[in-house]
């Protein structure tokens, strides 16, 4: 059957990063494109032309043109990168001789090799590839051609080599290898930093719309800019003034005489768009858009947005915005201010993330008032770009960044926010204040449910991620982690000079799990600056304790600064590196006295943070002692069970749900039985039957003892259990037993199940979240643990360890292990099913939900009694497949 060169299927466009930071527009060739490689052919070199077609090839001749543009999407597949209008590589595969292997090969304009557009080409067209059957490339490279060579030898495959007179005979299976997709993610890693660090690293800002009216936006950026003292150059972009703020101004950044790297965009939202075509022509690597009135006013708005960044992205930029507050780098090299605050923040070692354009200037105003110096903020407004996920990527190598702190208010990509969380956060501390916790995204209404606190915050956890309910909290967290050392334990020794104080810190601590090192100490309220200082001394150096808090009521005859500096000059003199925190004066951040100042006079590492209460100062190190449990824990390795079939379940999967066009949809038994036995879950054997001789037929063929029970679930899951006939022998018993079921239920349909072992009911499922994507849980069955909500949950992917601990995490769990001298189940298998269902959700996003009940833990395995499954679009885009951007879409 022929196939529409015209009709590619659409989800294999993408935007992706190159290793610059810059950006390209990939899609699948059409014959439209033709002129198009014409134009890309008469651009490349004499020496390009003869590595890529192995001889002169001056111009392509008509039957090879219509090869190359002509395609089918399938057998013979060829992908375009677009930057702008222009084709700047193309790289293709044909199906040999209808087998498994197919041919590769690329081309890639001079003036953008070495950009890593090579690589990227061969991920999409191995995914693409792997959807169309096939499994293997082969590719005949000239042997001088040591470029190309590198881009398949790199990739992480098992690459064959064989070489015969001058050309070299490459091969290589296209299954993706943990060393392929190492490789992928790290370089998606260095490509999203290095835009970010394009962005926050400017030589030049342009910023159109620069005003002399000190009521407008325009006016206010580039005076923060001017007045931050920014390292590089500042171009105003106006074109009916000369000069706005003594700085020359041009009429449009096409006229600006040198590169731009930021554009700041400060022009009413339906001015944008004229705009935008000056930044494309000149070559602006970041666009920062401060104006409003683009998604967060309505569809229009959203829609204008959309197009915006659609555009901005297929001509090589990044956009931060719309409607941001802007970007701030405090380094001494570079001191950008691109914000509408006023004042450059103090120069710390915090990275700030906001998605709130409004907050962003409260915000950073609680930052100098608390003592927080900060490296870099991103304001990122509508986030219709550049996202939370980027700046994670740029802070894990950011030399001049320790910790990380996040506000937001959705994510666009979970899943990847988990990862790269997870991986960050081994180094440098995470806190995030997370809003809207309980508003769902239409996509997800039909399978997300409510996950209780706990869980979430055992979710945040599991990334390693603090979570914080406020930013007052983020704050009294972030003092602590900025100024003070990691504990290496939970032991706290409280000393004070009141012993209410004391005691209110003692029932905090206990209250947040931490462990009182001795009896809080009280000095009393008599007792002299160099006493006071003295009992802390002794705090310090104890080997019983891991951290401190000292609390402090001002007497009436000395001055509290002498006890303040007394303090500071113990702990600067601990040399024991443990952490301390305070309640002094009522002060709240990092008062004079108890601050180390550094060059720029502020308050850097061995400074004391003060708290108003001792309960705010013990919640906040409680969050650091637990976040350097967390990095002492082991990690633990992403584990996949032997005896998946992966690509069968994908197969199954397209299978049902084109059967249904797309749609939602639960499936029949028979299906479900069929996609769990691609991961190795075997269904304790059943039939469905709607006669007593058919019941009487089943059980016989099962073998006794069987098991009866009612299709209706609400009558399975009763206490009393009246939809279920256990342990039935003979085929009186079946006869009988199925009558009373078609009576109870009024339903002819019946399942017949052969007997598992005797065990304890377990349940684990999938379901979606809006803040971590596809959810893995485990809990006992029952009526008791559902109103109890006795459920632990884990992010996908898992580890052995997550896997391991969300077994034994739920309260009813010692249940399992032999509780009053039961014989414990087999906690490897029920270990080795949860490994395997959350296999099955990184490899099937389109599984919307997935339950496993009951499930019979006994001591001979784990027996799966009944499965459902729910089938449909994934709400958000999965963290697999090859490197490509955020879509451009309503999320």
């Amino acid at each position: 059957m022929a196939r529409d060169p015209f009709d590619y299927p659409r989800e294999w466009e993408a935007d992706v990063l190159l290793s610059d930071g810059g950006t390209v527009h990939l899609r699948p060739v059409v014959p439209d494109d033709a002129d198009g490689l014409v134009a890309l052919h008469s651009r490349l070199s004499d020496r390009t032309r003869y590595l890529r077609y192995f001889g002169a090839y001056p111009r392509i001749p008509q039957r090879d043109l219509e090869r190359f543009s002509v395609v089918d999407h399938h057998d013979r597949v060829a992908f375009a990168a677009f930057l702008g209008d222009d084709i700047v590589a193309v790289g293709r595969y044909e199906r040999i001789d209808g087998g498994d292997s197919a041919e590769v090969a690329f081309v890639v304009d001079d003036a953008h090799q070495g950009r890593g557009l090579g690589s990227i080409l061969l991920e999409h067209l191995a995914a693409a590839a792997s959807e169309s059957g096939l499994r293997r490339f082969v590719a005949e490279v000239l042997a001088e051609n040591a470029q190309m060579v590198r881009v398949f030898r790199d990739a992480g495959y098992e690459v064959s080599r064989a070489f015969e007179e001058g050309v070299v005979h490459l091969e290589f299976a296209i299954d993706p290898t943990e060393e392929s997709l190492a490789v992928a993610r790290s370089r998606e890693q260095a490509a999203e930093a290095r835009s970010v660090h394009n962005l926050l690293h400017p030589g030049s800002v342009a910023v159109i719309g620069a005003s002399t009216d000190p009521t407008k936006v325009g006016y206010a950026v580039l005076t923060n800019l001017l007045s931050a003292d920014f390292a590089g150059t500042v171009y105003p972009v106006n074109p009916e003034h000369r000069s706005v703020r003594g700085v020359r101004a041009y009429p449009s950044v096409v006229d600006i005489p040198d590169p731009v790297d930021l554009a700041v965009v400060a022009v009413p939202a339906d001015q944008v768009e004229s705009v935008l075509d000056g930044a494309l022509a000149k070559g602006v690597k970041t666009l920062l858009i401060v104006s409003g009135g683009f998604a967060e006013s309505g569809p229009h708005g959203l829609h204008a947005e959309l197009r915006l960044v659609g555009e901005a992205r297929a001509h090589g930029m990044r956009v931060v915005g719309p409607n941001a507050l802007g970007v701030l780098n405090t380094a001494p090299d570079v001191r950008l201010n691109a914000t509408l605050a006023p004042r450059l923040p103090a120069r710390g070692r915090t990275g700030f993330f906001c998605q709130s354009g409004a907050l962003g200037s409260a915000i950073l105003a609680d930052a100098e008032a608390r003592g927080l110096g900060l490296s870099t903020f991103v304001s990122a407004g509508n986030r219709a770009d550049v996202s939370g996920n980027d700046l994670l990527q740029y802070w894990e190598t950011d030399p001049a960044t320790d910790l990380v702190l996040l506000y937001l208010e959705s994510f666009g990509n979970p899943r990847k926010f988990a990862r790269l969380a997870r991986r960050l956060a081994r180094t440098k501390p995470i806190v995030a204040v997370k809003s809207g916790r309980h508003a769902v995204r239409p996509g997800l209404a039909a399978t997300s449910t409510d996950v209780d606190e706990s869980s979430v915050q055992a979710l945040f956890e599991q990334a390693g991620v603090v979570r914080v309910d406020t930013l007052a909290q983020l704050f009294d967290t972030a003092l602590v982690f900025a100024h003070q050392p990691l504990p290496s334990g939970p032991r706290v020794g409280i000393v004070g000079n009141s012993s209410a104080i004391g005691l209110l810190a003692a029932d905090t601590a206990r209250a947040q799990g931490l462990r009182l090192a001795f009896d809080p100490v009280d000095v009393g309220p008599q007792a002299t600056p160099e006493e006071f200082a003295e009992a802390v001394r002794e705090a310090l150096v104890s080997p019983d304790t891991d951290a401190l808090v000292a609390v402090f009521a001002p007497p009436l005859a000395i001055p509290g600064t002498s006890y303040a500096r007394a303090l500071r000059e113990v702990v600067s003199a601990q040399p024991h590196g443990k952490p301390i925190v305070s309640t002094f004066l009522a002060a709240e951040g990092v008062p004079d006295e108890l601050a180390v100042l550094s060059e720029d006079g502020a308050p850097t590492r061995g400074s004391v943070p003060s708290y108003p209460s001792p309960e705010r100062a013990v919640n906040a190190l409680a969050r650091v002692v637990r976040y350097a449990a967390w990095r002492q824990r082991p990690q633990g390795s992403l584990t996949r069970p032997a005896g998946l079939h992966a690509e069968q379940a994908q197969v199954v999967v397209r299978e049902l749900l084109e059967a249904e066009d797309g749609k939602t949809t639960m499936l029949s038994d028979a299906d479900v039985v069929r996609v769990l036995g691609c991961y190795g879950i075997d269904v304790v054997a059943f039939r469905v039957v709607s006669s007593p001789d058919e019941a009487v037929a089943a059980a016989a063929e099962l073998g006794y003892p069987v098991t009866l029970k009612a299709v209706d679930e609400r009558l399975r899951g009763r206490p009393d259990l009246a939809g279920v006939r256990l342990d039935l022998t003979s085929e009186e018993g079946v006869r009988t037993s199925y009558a009373a079921l078609a009576e109870i239920s009024g339903d002819e349909e019946v399942y017949v199940q052969a007997m598992a072992p005797k065990g304890l009911s377990c349940v684990i499922g999938l379901q979606d979240d809006p803040s971590f994507g596809t959810l893995v849980s485990f809990g006992l069955s029952g009526l008791v643990s559902n109103l109890l909500g006795d459920r632990a949950y884990r992010a996908v992917p898992l580890t052995d360890v997550d896997a391991a601990t969300l077994i034994r995490e739920p309260r009813t769990a010692p249940l399992l292990t032999g509780y009053r001298g039961d014989e414990p189940a087999d906690l490897a298998a029920l270990q080795d099913m949860v490994l395997r269902v959350a296999a099955l959700a990184e490899d099937n996003p389109e599984v919307r939900s997935l339950v496993l009940d009951p499930i019979l833990a006994s001591p001979e395995g784990a027996f799966v009694a009944n499965a459902r499954m729910v089938l449909g679009p994934p709400p958000s885009r999965p963290d697999t497949g090859p490197r490509r951007l955020r879509p451009i879409s309503v999320s």
